[in-house]
């Protein structure tokens, strides 16, 4: 009998190893999984209990190679700014931009406002808030330095944040991105999660697997930060 790509990907796969950052890398690169570039995503597996005020996790950290994806952002500026915020933004407005957003019409995957906006931005938090898109100024995206937000969301900057179950799903990259990129993405990231957890007792990095849209998880070994690079 025939099997499908995703059986021959998991034939690959050890289950039982726990892989360096650039082994998962690789391992990720050589499964044959999907005709179009695939995102590559880390998923941290964090002992914190999300119930606790003080365990929330939530961030976000600029990856050294971004993200592959083209993002569109969307700035509420302060009234009157000169030349309407030449930033770079796609989408610019205050009045009209929230109006638009009420009816459903959002077309940005990021959204910024200076802090004189974020009463107008407020009413539609129940819009924006389940699509991960209210500024906040724990992220940087409410904030009068609107043009270096921008250009850093468009860079490549990433949020984290753990679900009820304590996981943070994070992206890394395209799969087409080289080994050595999608390995400093990683050791970016983790060095960011390790960072915010000071705070936390007990093991705080459960553990961590490393997979593309269409294929299966593969497991990182957590006690390894850093990984040699490749040439």
């Amino acid at each position: 009998a025939k099997h499908g790509k995703s059986y021959n990907a998991l034939e690959k796969i050890d289950r039982a190893t726990l892989y360096t950052p650039l082994q998962a890398a690789k391992l990720i690169k050589e499964l044959d999984t999907a005709k179009f570039d695939e995102t590559v995503e880390a998923h941290f597996r964090l002992g914190i209990d999300t119930r606790k005020a003080d365990q929330n996790i939530r961030g976000s950290i600029s990856l050294p190679h971004g993200t592959g994806k083209t993002v569109r952002v969307a700035v509420s500026p302060r009234a009157r700014r000169p030349a309407r915020l030449r930033c770079g933004a796609d989408i610019i407005g205050s009045d009209e931009l929230v109006a638009q957003i009420q009816k459903g019409e959002i077309n940005f995957d990021a959204a910024i406002a200076t802090p004189n906006m974020m009463a107008k931005v407020g009413r539609i938090g129940k819009i924006l808030g389940p699509r991960g898109l209210m500024p906040n100024p724990k992220l940087g995206t409410v904030t009068m330095d609107v043009a270096k937000m921008v250009s850093e969301l468009k860079a490549g900057r990433v949020e984290y944040r753990a679900d009820r179950y304590g996981i943070c799903h994070v992206p890394l990259g395209k799969k087409s991105f080289s080994e050595q990129q999608l390995v400093e993405n990683y050791a970016a990231l983790y060095t960011e999660i390790l960072r915010v957890s000071l705070f936390c007792k007990g093991k705080y990095v459960k553990s961590i697997s490393v997979s593309s849209t269409m294929g299966p998880g593969v497991k990182v070994d957590p006690a390894i930060q850093r990984d040699f690079l490749a040439e």
